[in-house]
């Protein structure tokens, strides 16, 4: 891989997939998966968009959450699908240097996104009467700009740092897209500061909102089973649960990956990670938090209902 050294002036990426049909039928997978998560996506934020009924603040942050994931999964499977059908590994120092600006502001504005909508679930559940003070407009635009504007602060340190590195060795990337803990192997230079810095960020953008996510759901889980009783319970547990999960798929694969130290990383299993929170949960999101909507679903019915006599 040394040869890289002197015949680029960007990385090379490394494959995710095998060059078998194994590889093959993983590759036809995620653009599925990839096509999944726009169709989805998109149809979700249209409907909100459309319905005025949903026009609230949690569909409002909800409507946010999926024009994250739309950008966040067209960051990474376009170029790795590109590569994989052109049999080319190349990006160029400048694609690299904006894929990872692109992939940690999404990163970044998602996570704070989704506490700022498990503290609306919190208040709506927990406290209704403070609902309308707690959770006007106002407060709902400061949550999206300010989950925009940190990721994109945070993703600026960290995609200047990653451009300035002196990258002595070879520069083959062992990852599928530019992911800077990855090109930390390839630096001539200690990184053990950067690194640190690292550490913080994990902390403040996912251990912080993700320990805040479950302690609020655990407040949400207890108000239920105290006013709710019976059929009413179980789903709203079952709601509350399959939202949990898909925020744990999110969270947790992320934050391990970026808060281990460099000697306990392996390519490998940062890959395997690395899809959880940049291919799965893009398409999970829209499914879980919408199509198991009482409020969603009743709006694809109006809307599939005027279109039909539309036509009539």
């Amino acid at each position: 891989m040394d040869n890289y050294n002197q015949t680029y002036t960007g990385f090379v990426l490394l494959e995710l997939f095998p060059s078998s049909r194994t590889g093959l039928f993983l590759f036809i997978l995620v653009v599925l998966i990839f096509l999944t998560a726009w169709i989805a996506n998109l149809s979700v934020i249209l409907f909100i968009f459309l319905d005025t009924q949903l026009h609230t603040p949690m569909y409002f942050l909800l409507s946010q959450l999926l024009l994250i994931d739309l950008n966040y999964i067209s960051t990474i499977v376009p170029k790795m699908a590109s590569d994989f059908m052109l049999g080319s590994k190349y990006i160029s120092f400048i694609g690299c240097g904006l894929q990872i600006f692109l992939f940690l502001t999404f990163g970044g504005a998602e996570t704070l996104l989704l506490a700022s909508m498990a503290y609306d679930r919190y208040v709506a559940i927990c406290f209704p009467l403070h609902y309308p003070i707690r959770m006007n407009k106002r407060v709902c635009v400061l949550m999206i700009i300010g989950s925009w504007m940190l990721g994109s602060i945070n993703s600026c340190a960290h995609t200047g740092y990653a451009l300035h590195i002196p990258y002595c060795q070879s520069r083959a990337i062992n990852h599928f897209f530019c992911d800077v803990p990855a090109m930390l192997t390839l630096a001539c230079m200690d990184t053990w500061f950067y690194e640190y810095t690292v550490f913080v960020s994990t902390v403040l953008f996912l251990v912080f909102p993700f320990t805040a996510i479950v302690c609020s759901y655990g407040r949400v889980f207890l108000a239920v089973y105290r006013m709710h009783s019976g059929a009413g319970k179980k789903k709203a547990c079952s709601t509350c649960s399959t939202h949990l999960t898909v925020v744990t798929f999110y969270y947790v694969p992320f934050a391990y990956t970026y808060l281990r130290p460099r000697s306990l990383r392996s390519p490998a299993e940062d890959k395997i990670l690395a899809v959880f929170y940049t291919i799965l949960t893009p398409m999970l999101n829209p499914i879980i938090y919408s199509l198991r909507n009482k409020e969603v679903m009743g709006a694809l019915r109006r809307a599939t209902h005027r279109v039909f006599f539309m036509k009539l």
